[in-house]
């Protein structure tokens, strides 16, 4: 009498973890390692910056900590899921050109026609795509540190406002 596929301490039939296909585009833009001086000596940890959209105008940035990335990276991803905004898109573009300065980082977004592509450095390109934007121009002016970036392209992202066309117009003011 032969047993098949049985094992008594269960290790050759197991089953691969299933991947779980999220809605989500999630991407990590940084890891620090950051530590803080106490009495027993250093306590490191890692600081995640990550990116979460869902390529049709909802983008979120979520920052975690922890002493794992792992931890990091899903306390960073619950947070930024938490806190989606709606970027007004136009067709596969913004509406409209934005400047916006946070902090010492500057971020130009411009829109761009059908074909252009998403023409941004780094930290602006994840935001970008994660929210579903496939065609703009951006420019990074100021400074380089990534987190800084990221924030600025969110609150741009944020302050983005549908203009109406010339027939709503009209109808809106009778």
């Amino acid at each position: 009498m032969a047993y098949t596929n049985y094992n008594r301490n269960n290790q050759n039939n197991r089953q691969p973890r299933e991947q779980v296909e999220s809605e989500f585009f999630e991407r990590v833009v940084q890891v620090n390692r950051v530590s803080k001086k106490t009495k027993g000596g250093d306590k490191r940890s890692l600081s995640v910056l990550v990116v979460v959209g869902d390529r049709k105008g909802k983008v979120g940035v979520g920052l975690g900590k922890a002493a794992e990335v792992q931890s990091a990276v899903r306390k960073a991803t619950s947070y930024a899921k938490r806190h989606l905004i709606t970027v007004p898109l136009k067709g596969r573009t913004i509406p409209h050109t934005i400047l916006i300065k946070y902090g010492a980082a500057q971020v130009l977004l411009k829109p761009a026609p059908v074909g252009t592509g998403v023409i941004a450095g780094g930290a602006v390109r994840v935001v970008v795509e994660a929210a579903g934007i496939h065609d703009i121009v951006s420019k990074s002016l100021g400074t380089t540190n990534k987190a800084s970036n990221v924030y600025a392209t969110l609150q741009a992202l944020s302050k983005l406002r549908e203009i109406p066309s010339p027939e709503r117009r009209k109808n809106e003011t009778k």
